[in-house]
């Protein structure tokens, strides 16, 4: 069954940086334990990573490169806050390169990389990790089948064969 919107997609899939020099750099791999499972076409996916692999089947391989701006976006050097340190009080002052889960006045979870630490501020980079980067996927498609209907529901894909819970 070829991919297309409201299936259930199972891959796996390799990720590198591509440097301004043309060289690859690892990011992360799925593997056939821990694969990728999603529902195609519900906006869970980057758009362009979609539009690479509609129409595979199970067995296909693909890869592709994403421009920034099809991925994650161009790096915005004003997207740095200066968090005040009571805010930590109570878990102690996250050491620089952390990764720090925040929420915005609209409840919206976000990540942010601690730049800077002093006793009063934590300076923090509130873009994307990967904003800025041109990324290379490698991809292997696994399985492909249809939503369920409590899936479609759900927006979200229950497993590879739709039967897992949350």
């Amino acid at each position: 069954m070829a991919i297309e919107n409201n299936n259930v997609v199972t891959l796996n899939y390799v990720l590198h940086t591509i440097e301004e020099n043309g060289e690859k750099t690892f990011v992360e791999q799925t593997t056939s334990d821990n694969p990728l499972t999603f529902l195609y076409g519900v906006g869970m996916m980057l758009p362009k990573f979609e539009e690479n692999i509609a129409g595979l089947n199970a067995g296909d391989k693909t890869s592709f490169e994403l421009e920034a701006n099809d991925a994650y976006g161009e790096r915005d050097d004003k997207a740095i806050a200066q968090l005040p340190g009571d805010m930590f009080k109570e878990i102690g002052l996250p050491p620089v390169g952390e990764v720090i889960p925040l929420q915005d006045n609209q409840g919206n979870q976000f990540r942010a990389v601690v730049i800077e630490v002093t006793p009063e501020t934590v300076v923090a980079d509130l873009n994307h990790p990967m904003a800025g980067k041109k990324l290379n996927f490698d991809i292997e498609v696994l399985a492909t089948r249809p939503a369920t209907e409590e899936e479609l529901s759900h927006g979200h894909a229950h497993g590879i064969d739709g039967n897992e819970g949350h």
